[in-house]
């Protein structure tokens, strides 16, 4: 433990962040990665996020230093003998400046992601909202890593030929090279139907049926690896490992996923593991397999490892300088290599031609998603409630009307912090395209209750089509109680007791200012899995987080003397349109999708950056 302490002490003499305006990262104790036969880094939801997070210290490392950490520790893996292979499980793209910001979109991003070497990459559902990226996928992302990118359950249309084909490969066999591990992967997107119509995903119970599925689980191999972009908790991977487990008992069987923008891990049986590794760059995943394959003359261990079965290991490290270093042997002067260097100047570079620092206006404080209670003054969600709404949602014809505004949460990507709000904040925060539609005239006394019904009526929107879990942020979407719904036959997990195996265990039981208190715990993930709660690499003071609605209200324009309106203006942002139609249905009101009009120009994303610039005046 002392040892991990001093080097991390000593690293924070001489490391500083990657791009021009990042915070430096601060040292704090760390927990080892344990190497195995098989070894992966794994990334997923990055959404753009490739320069980092500026603001945020110890997620500050850029797409450059990955490149960097990734090309260490490939040695590494070739000194030792063993095999890493790199993973990404989608969700590339909107969420951050550097991909929204260009005309067109991800002018930049696509060249700087290609720079990094990953060996398996499939699409999320943000690859296909809209034709275009979609379009992107296929003749940019595709060809840029050829047959490292798997599309198991994902046709699109080619727009050069008019015909449906599928996205790239459905599985892969390969061995890999130190090793000599023969594995097959899958490539998977969950069930997702919101797809634009160029794109067609045939849901996982389907595709196992298919033929092709069914002979590339009967392949004789020492390992399965299914990388995807689905929740952990959410039935899809469930689904596949099922099937795989009909045709071989016994092989070990690898999951990788995303979606669901949190750090998590679960076991189907003593020989799978399954990972995901959080959301916008802040991690990445480290998996470790031993006992894959007996070959105990180029390994460190014994046979006795091979025939016990596979022991897996996973750790979700903090994305900066400290951790890298100190994972990799290397420090300031020797971790850097010219590729990285490269990549991380070409970041610069696009920031600076789209101006994403550009500032419009100084966020007088910090304003949070989930890290505060909802409704409260630090709210980022009360904030829009109580002041950006009311600022923004005015009919130029009826000002005069009284108006309910509503959101859903996930509307909402990210936290503000106190300080410059600039050009790419606008991207980060809210980086949909939504605009305000609405319905004139519904009576208020049918009005009021759709609130209510969109953050409480789970079971009749669902006998609708429309589950309400898509309304509300990422990491509420698919919890373990939510997969409990799946799997009636199964409890949510409850993580195994565990007595602390080392002084690092204690860190996390003890409360911050005992006689420790000279280590310095920064806030951050505490991560507790199916597997335990040591998997983060970086030992931290446990975050706060809140649930929030699925939905928020404004009341706008009402009567000054406290009564109720006899109608009002029924407004929202048209992501809500299909739930809010379903609710009014319910709530007895004679009004439906043809009465639906668009209310005022601009998205959501504009008229916020509007109100910033007038009402955040002022230097920081």
């Amino acid at each position: 433990m002392h040892q991990s302490v001093l080097f991390s002490a000593a690293l924070a003499l001489t490391v500083r962040a990657a791009q021009p305006g990042a915070l430096e990262p601060v040292a704090a104790p760390l927990r080892d990665l344990t190497w195995g036969q098989l070894n992966f880094l794994h990334t997923t939801d990055s959404h753009g996020w490739l320069a980092g997070h500026l603001l945020e210290p110890q997620y500050s490392a850029d797409w450059g230093d990955y490149i960097s950490f990734s090309k260490h520790l490939r040695k590494h893996a070739d000194d030792k003998g063993v095999d890493l292979l790199l993973v990404d499980t989608g969700d590339r793209i909107e969420g951050n400046g550097l991909f929204d910001a260009s005309s067109p979109k991800g002018l930049f991003q696509y060249d700087i992601y290609r720079e990094q070497d990953v060996d398996l990459i499939c699409i999320g559902n943000h690859e296909l909202y809209q034709a275009y990226s979609a379009d992107r996928e296929l003749n940019t992302t595709v060809p840029n890593f050829k047959d490292k990118y798997i599309a198991s359950n994902l046709d699109v249309i080619d727009p050069k030929t008019g015909e449906r084909v599928p996205l790239a490969q459905r599985y892969k066999k390969f061995t890999t090279k130190n090793q000599g591990i023969d594995i097959v992967a899958f490539g998977f997107l969950f069930d997702f139907t919101g797809n634009a119509n160029n794109s067609f995903v045939q849901k996982a119970e389907d595709t196992i049926k298919e033929q092709w599925f069914q002979d590339a689980i009967k392949e004789k191999v020492d390992a399965f690896v299914v990388i995807g972009h689905v929740g952990l908790r959410m039935p899809e991977f469930k689904t596949i490992f099922t099937a795989i487990r009909k045709e071989n008992w016994d092989t070990p069987i690898l999951f990788f996923g995303g979606h669901a923008h949190v750090r998590d891990a679960r076991k189907f049986d003593s020989k799978s593991i399954a990972m995901a590794s959080g959301r916008y760059f802040e991690t990445i995943g480290w998996m470790s397999a031993d006992g894959i394959k007996a070959k105990p003359d180029s390994i460190q261990g014994d046979l006795s490892t091979a025939i016990a079965g596979p022991k897996f290991t996973r750790r979700y490290m903090d994305n900066n300088l400290y951790g890298m270093h100190y994972h990799s042997g290397t420090n300031a002067s020797s971790f850097d290599t010219k590729q990285g260097k490269r990549v991380s100047k070409m970041i610069s570079r696009a920031r600076k031609a789209l101006d994403l620092d550009q500032k419009f206006g100084c966020a007088p404080k910090t304003l949070w998603m989930s890290r505060a209670k909802y409704p409260s003054e630090n709210s980022i969600f009360s904030w829009i409630e109580n002041e950006v709404f009311p600022g923004i949602i005015k009919h130029p014809k009826r000002k005069d009307k009284a108006r309910l505004g509503i959101m859903n949460t996930g509307g909402i990507r990210f936290d503000i912090f106190k300080g410059p709000f600039t050009r790419d904040s606008t991207f980060i925060v809210s980086p949909f395209t939504s605009g305000f539609n609405y319905i004139p005239d519904v009576p208020y006394s049918i009005a009021k209750k759709i609130i209510t019904l969109l953050n409480g009526a789970d079971k009749i929107f669902a006998e609708a089509g429309r589950e309400t879990k898509f309304l509300t942020i990422p990491q509420q979407m698919f919890t373990a109680e939510e997969e409990a719904k799946f799997e009636t036959d199964v409890e949510a997990p409850t993580p195994p007791k565990q007595e602390p195996e080392s002084d690092y265990d204690y860190l996390e039981l003890r409360s911050i200012g005992d006689d420790n208190r000279d280590l310095p715990l920064t806030e951050g993930y505490t991560t507790v899995d199916d597997i335990g709660k040591d998997g983060d690499d970086t030992v931290h003071k446990a975050i706060e987080f809140n649930t929030v609605p699925n939905c928020i209200q404004s009341k706008i324009g009402f009567p000054k003397d406290g009564s109720d309106p006899e109608t009002v203006d029924l407004v929202f942002l048209d992501f809500v349109q299909p739930w809010i139609v379903i609710a009014l249905k319910f709530s007895g009101g004679t009004q439906g999708a043809e009465d639906v009009q668009k209310y005022m120009d601009g998205t959501f994303t504009y008229k916020l950056s509007e109100w910033i610039a007038e009402n955040w005046k002022g230097k920081c």
